[in-house]
């Protein structure tokens, strides 16, 4: 196993208020390939900001981001974008998915931007979409979706372009558990399958019972790292 992810000494300050709340302090972790992981702990303790970070959508105020061998954390906009496009699959508490657009039409989109060929993109799609059970969904717009399918529709989008790693911000939310349980089921298939790294923010039991690693934040401290 090689790592995926390294994070060394990250610290984020947010100044923008009138006394500076510290997210992170001093917060070390390595990322294995293939490894399943929930970053766990209470309300305000990091989870989101550490995601955010690693995945280069948020920017360290001191520490080091390694991502597949390149230092993210000193990337230009331009150079993360283009990064992110190439290794993360992202899923979104909100799901994110683009209105105007099919459900077929939303698990392509990242490939789409990547300029791979049409017939692979919608075979790979279509794929995907028979994975999470809603192929028979793939000409139906979001909103004619119900929220778990839609989950299941961003999951798909994430995995599409085959990303070295999966980063999901409390993908269960607002899902019921039934939908949940299916949701965490397919990951952990494609996890199994396709040696999909996943990294989930949450504090859903449900969660932290599927996943092989739990770390545990605090006051944007890892306080405990333990592999079942």
């Amino acid at each position: 196993m090689s790592g995926v992810i390294k994070a060394e000494n990250l610290h984020k300050v947010y100044s923008e208020t009138k006394i500076p709340v510290k997210a992170l302090n001093g917060v070390n972790l390595e990322i294995m390939e293939g490894e399943f992981t929930a970053i766990v702990g209470p309300s305000g303790c990091g989870k989101t900001t550490l995601l955010n970070i690693i995945g280069g959508l948020d920017h360290p105020t001191m520490g080091n981001v390694l991502v597949a061998n390149e230092d993210i954390a000193n990337m230009k906009d331009g150079e993360l974008i283009d990064f992110r496009l190439k290794n993360i699959g992202f899923v979104f508490q909100a799901y994110n998915l683009i209105p105007v657009l099919t459900t077929l039409e939303n698990v392509e989109f990242i490939m789409l931007l990547q300029k791979q060929d049409k017939t692979q993109r919608e075979k790979r799609s279509m794929e995907l979409l028979e994975e999470m059970g809603i192929a028979d969904k793939a000409n139906m717009r979001p909103s004619e979706l119900s929220g778990g399918q839609q989950q299941r529709v961003a999951v798909a989008r994430a995995l599409a372009s085959k990303p070295k790693f999966i980063l999901a911000d409390e993908p269960t939310a607002n899902l019921d558990s039934k939908s949940t349980e299916n949701l965490l089921d397919i990951m952990a298939k494609m996890n199994k399958e396709e040696n999909a790294t996943f990294v989930f923010s949450t504090h859903d039991q449900r969660v932290i019972e599927k996943a092989k690693r739990i770390v545990t934040l605090e006051d944007g401290v890892i306080i405990s790292d333990v592999k079942k």
